[in-house]
Order: structure tokens, then C-alpha cells, then sequence
């Protein structure tokens, strides 16, 4: 039983075109063939089209969520966490497909979005802190925490790609398994499942990379408010008459 998606399909000399390649391509051209079809008739009356309808609920959502996580105004971060969180979602969703071998599947594709996160914070969190600011919250408390925090954002680096990874490639084993047991009810009903832990790995995955950069973006976003917070020691003023 061969179910990984990193098996090759075409070879010429160093150039391989595996699974993982030909559906990563496929889901990319997908998405961005739907997301021009919705988007070349935008409409700002109250007669929406279907897409339009569908695409501002996601927005909304989304921009909800990251609003709810980073405490912060979600514009900046939308793009790059509503693309996560599509791409997964879609990758995965598009397992009932058959003959389809979902690219969130490989180790390599879950590493390489894993990747994009960490590379993504320190983007946003220099953005937000200017460089030294950001490069401070490595020696705290102290100066000896240097390396714990290093290792801290390697290790969650690489527990996003192996969690995205190993809840994928799970369902896909269990669903084999089912299936050379009992050929059709159960793998139905497993496919089904499968769809739903879908689209939360896709959720979980999006909430974690938010909440790493809202980590290294949170430290200046908390200054911004202190300062705007009204002294509360000042003495009220009296506004009665004599």
C-alpha cells in the first residue's frame, strides 16, 4: 500500500513531478480561477451574487478571528492567514475527489507552510517593533533565555508541519485500512469525518500561526494602548456651579 502523495510520476534527469507538485499547482490555479471568477463582477448594491455572498462571510470570519486572537486591526494579517487557512482547507476538502492525494499529505508541503509561519513572524514582528525592538524579546528576562527562545521557535515551527501532517496522513491510513475491510459503508462515513477534521486542521493551523505572530507583534501593540490610556490619577475636573 502506497498512499503518499510524494510518489514520482514523471522523471527526467534531477527534475521529478511528483504528486505533491502536480496537486499543489492544481489547488493554486484553483483557487486563484475562483477567486478572479467571484471577484471581476463585485457588486456594493444588496443584490449579491452567491460568490460575492459566500466570499464576504469568509472574509468577515476570518477578519473576525484575527481580530479576536491578536487584539489588534486584522488588515495587515488577512492576506497572509486567510491564504493558510484557504489553501488547507481546500486541499484537504478536495479528498473526495478520487484519484485525488491531498498535498497537506506530504511532510514537505506541511513543512514548507510550517516555514512560511516562521519566517512570517519575525516579518511582522519587526514591521510592528522596528528591528531592535523585536530582536529584544529574545533576551528576556535575560540574556541567558537566547537560546531557550531560539529553540522555542524552531520547535514550534516544526510541531506545525508534523501536526498538520500527522492528522492528515493519519485519516488517509485509516480510511486504506477501512477499506480493505469493509469496501464501502465505513469509508464512506470515514470520508465524511475526514472532510470535517478538514477544515479544522485548516482552522487550527491559521489560529496557531496568528497567535505566534500576534507574540512577537503584542509587545508593541501594548505600548500603543497604554499611551493612548488616560492617566487614572488625574483629578477630575468639577463641573459644578458655585
Amino acid at each position: 500500500m502506497n498512499i503518499s502523495p510524494d510518489e514520482p510520476l514523471w522523471q527526467w534527469e534531477f527534475i521529478i513531478l511528483n504528486r505533491t507538485i502536480l496537486f499543489t499547482w492544481l489547488i493554486m490555479a484553483l483557487l486563484v480561477f475562483v477567486s478572479w471568477l467571484i471577484t471581476r463582477r463585485l457588486s456594493s448594491s444588496t443584490k449579491l451574487s452567491r460568490g460575492q455572498n459566500l466570499l464576504e462571510v469568509l472574509v468577515i470570519g476570518l477578519r473576525d478571528q484575527i481580530q479576536e486572537v491578536s487584539q489588534q486591526n486584522p488588515g495587515s494579517y488577512l492576506p497572509f492567514i486567510g491564504t493558510l487557512f484557504l489553501f488547507i482547507a481546500v486541499s484537504n476538502i478536495m479528498a473526495i475527489v478520487p484519484g485525488y492525494h491531498p498535498p497537506t499529505g506530504s511532510l514537505s508541503t506541511t513543512a514548507a507552510l510550517a516555514t512560511c509561519v516562521f519566517v512570517a513572524v519575525p516579518i511582522y514582528g519587526i514591521a510592528h517593533q522596528g528591528f531592535l525592538g523585536y530582536m529584544k524579546q529574545y533576551i528576556r528576562p535575560s540574556i541567558f533565555m537566547l537560546p531557550f527562545n531560539i529553540i522555542g521557535e524552531l520547535s514550534r515551527t516544526l510541531a506545525l508541519a508534523v501536526r498538520l501532517y500527522g492528522n492528515m496522513m493519519s485519516g488517509a491510513v485509516i480510511g486504506a485500512i477501512l477499506l480493505g475491510f469493509v469496501p464501502l459503508f465505513v469509508p464512506i462515513l470515514m470520508q465524511a469525518f475526514g472532510l470535517l477534521t478538514g477544515i479544522i486542521q485548516a482552522y487550527i493551523f491559521s489560529v496557531l500561526a496568528m497567535v505566534y505572530i500576534a507574540s512577537a507583534t503584542h509587545s508593541n501593540h501594548e505600548n500603543n494602548v497604554k499611551e493612548n490610556v488616560p492617566d487614572d490619577h488625574t483629578e477630575p475636573v468639577n463641573t459644578k456651579s458655585n
